[in-house]
């Protein structure tokens, strides 16, 4: 697929911007990965991850880029014993899960229209 697209977009000066813009709007209908608290769901199946192919997944990063990975290397730290439990209840944890879930996918939101008008632009002065 790659090889396929790199041959459509061309050789002029506008090949990579193509290219950049459709490959991202290429990879849009994936789905997007949810913050939850394990605590307040029934059904385990929530928990596993399609590509990877594991029943069980918790996905962080380090915790300077994002609020939801500090909860996360907290929680995943006083499960394993290393640091003492952490005093809030599991409804409040959801409650964060829910904010942080809302301001990823605002954010996702106003990158994906700013491509879309970087495009439209693109496509309306392109002869």
């Amino acid at each position: 697929l790659q090889k396929s697209l790199s041959e459509i977009f061309g050789a002029d000066k506008y090949s990579r911007a193509r290219k950049e813009v459709l490959t991202y709007m290429f990879s849009r209908p994936m789905q997007m990965a949810l913050y939850f608290c394990t605590g307040v769901l029934d059904d385990e199946t929530l928990f596993h991850h399609y590509a990877l192919n594991v029943p069980f997944y918790t996905h962080f990063t380090s915790p300077i880029r994002r609020y939801a990975d500090i909860v996360v290397h907290r929680l995943l730290s006083a499960s394993l014993g290393a640091t003492p439990p952490i005093k809030m209840e599991k409804e409040a944890i959801q409650k964060q899960a829910d904010h942080c879930n809302d301001r990823k996918m605002a954010s996702k939101r106003v990158q994906e229209l700013s491509a879309d008008l970087f495009f439209s632009i693109f496509v309306r002065v392109r002869p």
